[in-house]
């Protein structure tokens, strides 16, 4: 193919299903051939096809065995890359031409494989750290790489039932499981009938039980049952078998009560019959040998031979350096500003949030390609008095005269300041040691209207809650919820001490799983605060995660797909993610069936955006199916597990049931037939691609939140049994009316409330939280707390007007909803308070907070709290009118047909 035509990266994901490509090959032996092959081929077949054309060719004898070679192309991002992985598509591949270059491979092939998938996964080449040739990211990856292969080392001794709880974590209701103590789930009903089958068997059998049992009674029963209908004269040994919940990977065992798992919580609320198999020990045996499996070991440095020694530096101690720190001002490069502005550059020494001593500000210089300082900063703090975590900040401003008034002309002309760019430097290196020398530091471009960089103190006067958390956190506390929240907070940005993060890490060592799944996402952003690279954050979230695989899961993606895109954070959660994949190899190939599903629902989504503006839904609908119909697209989507669920499998996908929604976005709606055989339930998934999700995904993370603290208190806003469809409706909207008032949600238009066919409530799309409401022309459409309209109220006193009685077990409802979420305010001041690293537009200030501690009423006695809550329950009750308006005006808009 002649070089310089164009290629575009679309051809790879057009609808043709058997299109061909002309590829270009070029042999080790120099040899060059071209043929057509099928997009859809992958590259083994590929390899094959032009082995058997190469014979036909000169110096055919000369070449090894195929698997001796290996291809390289150019990729889409201009960089050569070696293609290990020879089950690929060449649609998957996407080069950026059609041109395959086979050559002898190199090194160990599985350490390559792995390398490249980790790569694919963390969405940046392991050769960009490798190139860096930065002694702090080597260190950091020698150390965190061995880490993760004891861990990974530990793992392969454990038995069966250890390697099921790192596997398939117990899923408990949160009453058994919350921040506070372990509450036994109140049921009714003590007796409940359960279908049970075997592995490998389609007979199955029906078996009472109580729900007070634990698996191991029910698997007992199930064994004796089995025994007598087949009249055997030995009965297995219930020890020797597991339950699985049919069509998931979700397993019951362990002393726990069958009423606390959540899917037997889930069949008894909704009347169903629970579907278990049991799974002989082996079968789990088998899959722990599989899945751990040694993975080739890579070269680390310290497997090197030893450096020539060297002599040690000298060093002194900082104690002993009476005079004052200062710094020599150079010169800068490449700064973007106006030539008739000058160039300042201010200088501070900081210690978290706190200044150490005055900033000191620079000699005005003229702008230029480099312009120069050479100018002595002197701060007025001593050497030895600096802390081990200070910082030193520049902020570079382009400074330029006013232009002076007709009428103030006698005046002094006044210089206006425009930030530029902004550059933070620890004073301290990884080792300890001060830094010296000449340092070249990229400065970060100055955003107008960003998140503040710098956090006011939000919990200022809840004395009876917080008062100095660095002292009173290091008491002594018997109370785990009040040792939790102080970690958090200590956490922040504002306490950068090392010991404090210790003491902070410490606590949060006491977490279970389910607890510590609870605030993932802030910790995450927690890890944005440090200073290096190498801390003990870093390693406690490892170290779950290496022992957890739920925990791995959703901390690959919190890191991967929230911010790897910021170049601020890209190097440290890269680093994190292949400490994490070194350690967990086996659960690279679950994650990167995932990663590829994504990668086909958004050029899918791509698509439907773009031919839906130039055809009509139909039309769209059916090119949207014609799609999915493709072979790349079939074996992508299906077979996998969900990336919002692990437990939940996705089988094969039901192309005729997918559609997508006419939003702006237009989300995609993805419908798969469920994993059990026979099965007739379905599960579907929303794909929506071209929003920021964070915001959507943290509210829903403070919903689950809310859920637990209130089961914990007995009050479970989902399930009663009397007539269940209106009582289901009326609990669920009680909770919603609380959380969506707490947590300030706004555009709360019909299209973005939801009833379930068992007359379940519940919202969606929270794009707008914390007060930040929607507004037309200046006007604020929505003018209620939140959304109680008469037809709510008409269902939940049954269509009676009169009935008080119910409504007034609505109202308790939602009053002792709010009460607990008050007694508990602080857990989610805390919560957000750490979000705010984010950049989250509608999280950046203490505004945002302080709309949090105004619907919590934080600082009330529960009384004036509640007092104040029946205020703005009544005149939501009031003022529903002007939400009908607004919805009216929104069907009209939307078009909304009933």
């Amino acid at each position: 193919m002649p070089l310089g035509i164009d290629w575009p990266m679309e051809f790879w994901t057009e609808v043709e299903k058997n299109r061909s490509v002309v590829v270009d090959f070029l042999l080790p032996t120099g040899i060059y051939l071209s043929f057509p092959v099928s997009r859809n081929a992958n590259l083994s077949t590929i390899k094959q096809m032009l082995w058997h054309k190469a014979q036909n060719e000169p110096l055919f004898h000369m070449l090894s065995d195929p698997k001796a070679y290996v291809f390289t192309c150019v990729n889409q991002t201009a960089e050569q890359q070696e293609l290990e992985d020879e089950q690929q598509r060449l649609c998957d591949v996407r080069p950026f031409l059609p041109m395959l270059r086979l050559v002898t491979r190199q090194g160990d092939r599985m350490e390559k494989l792995i390398n490249s998938q980790i790569s694919l996964l963390i969405g940046k080449g392991l050769h960009e750290f490798d190139c860096l040739q930065d002694p702090e990211v080597n260190d950091f990856r020698t150390k965190m790489c061995q880490f993760s292969e004891e861990a990974a080392a530990h793992r392969q001794q454990l038995g069966w039932e250890a390697w099921l709880q790192y596997s398939f974590p117990l899923q408990l209701e949160p009453s058994t499981r919350s921040w506070g103590d372990s509450n036994t789930s109140q049921i009714s009903n003590p007796d409940l009938l359960v279908n049970v089958k075997f592995e490998g068997s389609r007979e199955s059998f029906t078996i009472q039980v109580s729900t007070k049992d634990v698996p191991l009674a029910l698997m007992a029963c199930a064994l004796q049952k089995k025994a007598k209908v087949y009249q055997h004269l030995t009965m297995e040994q219930p020890e020797d078998y597991v339950l699985q919940v049919n069509g998931r990977h979700e397993y019951l065992y362990g002393s726990y009560l069958l009423c606390q798992f959540k899917y037997i919580c889930s069949c008894l609320h909704s009347g169903q019959t629970p579907h278990l198999t049991m799974v002989h020990s082996s079968s789990i045996l088998a899959m722990r040998d599989e899945q751990s499996r040694p993975a080739p070991q890579v070269q680390k440095p310290h497997t090197k031979p030893p450096p020539i020694p060297m002599k040690k530096p000298s060093s002194v101690s900082l104690w002993s350096l009476g005079q004052p720190f200062c710094i020599e001002l150079i010169q800068g490069s490449k700064i973007n500003a106006d030539e008739q502005m000058k160039l300042v550059v201010q200088a501070g020494l900081f210690h978290g949030n706190e200044m150490l001593c005055k900033t000191i500000s620079s000699l005005e210089v003229s702008v230029c390609s480099e312009p120069m300082w050479k100018q002595h900063l002197e701060f007025d703090i001593n050497i030895c008095d600096l802390p081990r975590m200070a910082r030193l900040c520049f902020a570079l401003y382009a400074v330029m005269e006013k232009a002076k008034k007709a009428y103030s002309s006698k005046k002094k002309s006044k210089k206006e300041d425009c930030p530029i760019a902004w550059a933070n430097l620890m004073l301290f290196d990884y080792k300890d040691q001060l830094k010296t020398g000449e340092l070249c530091l990229y400065m970060w471009p100055s955003v107008p209207g960003g998140p503040r960089p710098s956090r006011e103190r939000l919990l200022e006067g809840e004395a009876s809650r917080t008062g100095s958390p660095t002292t009173t956190s290091l008491l002594p506390s018997d109370e785990k919820g009040d040792l939790v929240l102080n970690a958090l907070e200590l956490l922040d940005f504002s306490f950068p001490d090392c010991h404090v993060g210790s003491f902070a890490i410490r606590s949060l060592q006491k977490l279970t799983d389910d607890e510590l799944f609870q605030c993932l996402l802030q910790l995450v952003q927690v890890l944005k605060y440090k200073s290096y690279l190498d801390c003990e954050l870093t390693q406690f979230l490892l170290d779950r995660a290496l022992a957890n695989r739920k925990i791995g899961h959703f901390l690959f993606w919190h890191l991967r797909y929230s911010e790897m895109h910021v170049p601020s954070v890209a190097l440290r959660f890269g680093l994190i993610m292949e400490a994490y994949f070194r350690g967990s190899t086996h659960h690279m190939k679950v994650l990167m069936k995932q990663v590829e599903a994504l990668s086909k629902l958004k050029a899918l989504s791509d698509f439907v955006k773009v031919s839906s503006q130039k055809t009509t839904k139909p039309q769209t609908k059916e090119l949207m199916h014609l799609y999915m119909r493709q072979d790349t697209y079939l074996e992508a989507l299906s077979h996998l597990q969900s990336p919002l669920d692990p437990s939940t499998m996705l089988a094969e996908v039901c192309v005729e049931r997918c559609t997508f929604m006419d939003s702006k976005m237009k989300p995609l709606w993805i419908m798969y037939s469920s994993e059990e055989a026979g099965s007739a339930d379905s599960v579907g998934i929303i794909f929506k691609n071209g929003d920021d999700l964070r915001q959507d995904m943290l509210t829903l993370q403070m919903i689950q939140l809310m859920d637990a603290l209130w089961k914990q208190e007995g009050l479970d806003l989902r399930w009663e049994a009397l007539d269940r469809a209106i009582e289901e409706f009326t609990l669920s909207c009680a909770r919603y009316c609380v959380a969506t008032y707490v947590l300030g949600i706004g555009d709360r238009h019909s299209d973005n409330i939801m009833v379930r066919e068992n007359g379940q409530l519940f919202h969606i799309d929270f794009g707008h939280f914390l007060g930040n409401f929607k507004t037309k022309f200046g006007i604020n459409r929505e003018r209620v707390p939140f959304i109680l309209t008469h037809d709510f109220v008409h269902v939940i006193q049954q269509g009676k007007t009169s009935d008080n009685e119910k409504f007034e077990r609505f109202r308790g409802y939602c009053e002792q909803a709010y009460s607990i979420l008050q007694r508990h305010g602080l857990l989610f001041l805390q919560l957000f308070t750490l979000m705010q690293a984010a950049g989250l537009p509608e999280l950046s200030s203490s505004k945002d907070i302080q709309y949090l501690k105004d619907t919590l009423a934080l600082g009330k006695t529960e009384e004036e709290g509640l007092k104040h809550f029946r205020v703005k329950f009544n005149e939501a009750l009031r003022e529903s009118w002007k939400t009908k308006v607004n919805w009216l005006a929104h069907n009209l808009t939307k078009d909304n047909r009933q």
